[in-house]
């Protein structure tokens, strides 16, 4: 028990210690800008968890940075580096768009499901591609998924000013899914719907499935040694590859979720970035699953609070994208000297 405790604390003290450095540092950004420190990150605070509005902003916010942060954690736990979580999240919600009005003649539940699920299987497909290239063509995952991400974004501009066009034809947007395939609104006037459970229970089983299965067992003796892998008679190509299409089914998940418990449409900009967040969420985390609900949930309240920071404190939003940055770099000194101190 003393020793689980122990090693919780270790667990926690290097992203604790890198978010207090972060901190601190963007504070010395905030006074050497000419900005009024402690009004500046009182309104951060305020914004993020000053009201019942705030509170629930925060937590919307939080749903698909969760989701997204397990897609990056997962494939990274299997040495696969998916830089593309971004792209598959597009992917996911432009084809929720496109099946959406295929599954009409359906009751609404089976509907709704069938839409999720071809979302997840589309953002699995994308990611496999670059799977596939990596083991066919020996193009590095890290290329070929950020590349993918541009070729995603082309495509949901192109869908949006052309076939799946709102009828309309006054914006570059889809017209607005059905009441029925919509999550259900808890707060209203807030965005709080029903898929903020969906993202805790989807960690949870994302830890079972690397924790207390075959495969995660597989998974993780993969990214220990590859090498050692194959001597074992590990199949690691087809490990790898799994891997990524889980990793891009969880990302294009949270495309569905996104659009149909908070837009409910599809346009231009859709997502603000939330897959390449989600590699500092998981990071943060350390790849794991379970605490990757807290680090989402800090990364949903650092986003939420940079619109009050720039509204009542008039600070550049970008401060806060530099404190993200600064967590990701203290942490991978952090993880450094940590590595360095064992050996």
């Amino acid at each position: 028990m003393k020793r689980s405790f122990t090693t919780t604390l270790q667990f926690l003290a290097i992203p604790g210690l890198a978010f207090g450095v972060a901190t601190m540092m963007a504070a010395l950004l905030l006074w050497l800008n000419g900005y009024a420190v402690l009004p500046a990150l009182v309104a951060l605070v305020h914004g993020a968890f000053g009201s019942t509005y705030a509170m629930a902003e925060t937590v919307v916010r939080t749903v698909p940075l969760l989701i997204t942060g397990l897609a990056v954690a997962f494939a990274f736990r299997a040495g696969v580096w998916n830089i593309g979580a971004e792209g598959q999240l597009l992917i996911g919600a432009l084809t929720a768009i496109a099946v959406a009005p295929m599954l009409a003649a359906l009751p609404p539940y089976l509907r709704f499901l069938l839409m999720l699920l071809c979302s997840a299987s589309a953002g699995g497909l994308w990611a496999s591609l670059a799977g596939w290239m990596k083991l066919q063509r020996q193009v590095p995952e890290v290329v070929s998924t950020i590349l993918l991400n541009f070729i995603a974004l082309e495509l949901v501009r192109y869908a949006v000013n052309g076939p799946f066009m709102e009828a309309a034809q006054q914006f570059p947007q889809t017209d607005a899914l059905a009441p029925e395939l919509r999550l259900t609104r808890w707060l209203p006037p807030t965005r709080l719907h029903a898929g903020v459970w969906f993202a805790p229970v989807l960690a949870l089983l994302v830890h079972l499935l690397i924790r207390r299965t075959i495969f995660g067992f597989n998974l993780r003796a993969t990214a220990a040694n590859a090498i050692a892998a194959r001597f074992a008679a590990l199949h690691v190509a087809r490990i790898q590859i799994w891997s990524m299409a889980i990793s891009g089914a969880l990302a294009g998940f949270a495309g569905a979720m996104e659009l149909s418990g908070v837009t409910y449409r599809l346009y231009q900009n859709f997502s603000p970035g939330y897959g390449y967040t989600a590699i500092a969420v998981a990071l943060m985390a350390r790849l794991q699953p379970l605490a990757i609900i807290g680090t989402a949930f800090l990364f949903g309240a650092l986003e939420n609070g940079a619109l009050a920071m720039q509204r009542q404190a008039s600070v550049s939003a970008v401060i806060v994208n530099m404190m993200q940055g600064l967590v990701v770099l203290t942490i991978a000194v952090a993880g450094a000297l940590e590595l360095r101190r064992k050996d």
